[in-house]
């Protein structure tokens, strides 16, 4: 069993004799320093890191993180490093003390004889069964270090694509929260100081003017609870969210039917799909277990339960562009490739060739709805800001007519 380990900060001298401090992973302080001595450096001190007050600093691990490892692990082998030294340099390496003490536990059963997949699948949060079973394939066929070069393309192809979603859902939202909140303050502070002024004047207000007015009283009257029970509804929501499988699956499929957004959600999912289908593929994992991992990486659960169809009709011998064909949810373009790649025995190359073009359609689209939806957003804001201002002058200009 791996003892526990803990944080050290140090401070002392290289083999130089130059003064250097820093920290390290150890399970106690005499470890730590023997470590330490191992690299040439003599420590005149070595604490135990405290844990930060309100887990302030302990920063959790990402899937960047993962991203990272993997292509860091690819690289050191790729150049004759061990495992075990790989694995260990990472962990002394590493800026996050999580990430840290996950690596030396993973290095500690790797060192006491245990397959690495193993080791990680006791960090089933980080390490999915995809990545996993593509080690456990390095591993028994010797060849590790081509796998793991697969691994981190495909983590970086997979991050990059994420990023690439979450740039298009991200803009909208802040800016429309932004001016949620600015309105909110406007009819809350700002209106009620005009209604004070008008009520001296003596005549009836504007018809917008009433209208505006309407709406500061009923947010100041009613906002509170109107505030609560969004925030109610919206934690009652997340919840139902987490339990319930059925709702999330609807949610997926409601999502795809949104103009633009939708798009752009089919054709990631298209690209996950063939991108981890290619990267199974080229590591020899059965098309089987291969179309079971692919649906899991998809995203979404339309496409989830299509090629779990798949899965099932090429189980029963059929080819897998004509099962994906049966689904009516992926293109002919991508149906063709895949038939093609079938005939000629270049599944894998094909598949790499669908997921990049469909990635770079991503992209174009993202970038499109990025600059379509600034100048629109744009002229929201200034078509709510300005009703507002409009509707606060309106009496005023009336003032000299009243006077």
């Amino acid at each position: 069993m791996a003892k526990a380990t803990s944080v050290f900060t140090w401070a002392g001298t290289d083999r130089h004799g130059k003064a250097t401090k820093g920290e390290i992973t150890a399970a106690s302080v005499t470890e730590a320093k023997n470590l330490l001595r191992r690299q040439g450096v003599s420590a005149t001190k070595v604490k135990k890191l405290s844990k930060p007050l309100f887990g302030k600093g302990r920063e959790k691990i990402n899937a960047a993180d993962i991203c990272v490892f993997s292509r860091q692990i690819a690289t050191m082998l790729s150049a004759g490093v061990t495992l075990i030294q790989s694995i260990d340099m990472i962990a002394q390496g590493h800026a996050k003390a999580e990430m840290r003490k996950m690596l030396i536990d993973i290095g500690n059963e790797v060192k006491a004889g245990n397959p690495l997949s193993s080791a990680l699948r006791k960090h089933q949060e980080y390490f999915d069964d995809l990545y996993c079973d593509l080690v456990e394939t390095g591993e028994q066929s010797g060849m590790l270090e081509t796998i793991y070069d697969r691994i981190a393309t495909y983590k970086e192809k997979a991050e990059a694509l994420k990023s690439k979603i979450k740039k298009a859902l991200f803009y909208p939202t802040a800016v429309i929260v932004v001016a949620f909140i600015v309105t909110t303050i406007l009819l809350i502070f700002v209106v009620p100081q005009f209604e004070e002024i008008f009520s001296s004047f003596g005549a009836e207000l504007p018809a917008f003017t009433q209208f505006v007015l309407a709406i500061s009283r009923g947010m100041q009257d009613y906002g509170l609870y109107v505030g609560m029970a969004a925030v109610a509804g919206f934690v009652m929501f997340m919840r139902a969210y987490k339990r319930s499988a059925k709702l999330r699956d609807k949610l997926d499929e409601k999502m795809l039917k949104i103009p633009v957004i939708g798009e752009i959600l089919k054709k990631a999912s298209i690209a996950r799909y063939t991108r981890t289908l290619s990267t199974t593929f080229a590591a020899g994992v059965p098309l089987i277990d291969a179309l079971d991992s692919a649906a899991g990486a998809s995203g979404n659960a339309v496409f989830r339960d299509a090629i779990l169809f798949v899965k099932k009709e090429v189980a029963g011998g059929m080819q897998m562009n004509i099962a994906m064909r049966a689904t009516n949810v992926f293109p002919d373009m991508v149906n063709q490739m895949v038939a093609i790649g079938e005939e000629s025995g270049a599944v894998e190359d094909m598949l790499g060739k669908v997921a990049s073009i469909y990635e770079a359609e991503v992209d174009d689209m993202v970038d499109g709805l990025t600059s379509l939806l600034e100048p629109l957003i744009m002229a929201v804001l200034g078509v709510i800001i300005g009703g507002l201002i409009v509707a606060m002058y309106l009496p005023i200009f009336d003032m000299g007519n009243v006077v």
